[in-house]
């Protein structure tokens, strides 16, 4: 059975267990990095298939929020 993935904090605990934390001040790169990074313990066999897939949909679903933001900041000014 794979991780509980509820929301991006637990992504974030769960990269930080091996030893991977990420701030770049940049939410949309924060996210990027993320998703780069659990690409990379999945492929090394390091996460289970069912943890990997739901950790990159909220990765995913984060980004589509994170841009609609941005288009909705645009369209105000």
């Amino acid at each position: 059975m794979g991780e509980q993935i509820r929301d991006l904090m637990d992504i974030k605990h769960l990269l930080r267990r091996f030893g991977f934390t990420v701030y770049t001040g940049d939410r949309l790169g924060d996210l990027e990095l993320m998703e780069t990074e659990l690409a990379d313990l999945f492929q090394a066999g390091l996460l289970e298939k069912e943890t990997y897939l739901k950790a990159k949909g909220r990765i995913q679903q984060e980004k589509r929020r994170e841009t609609n933001v941005d288009v909705k900041k645009k369209d105000c000014l």
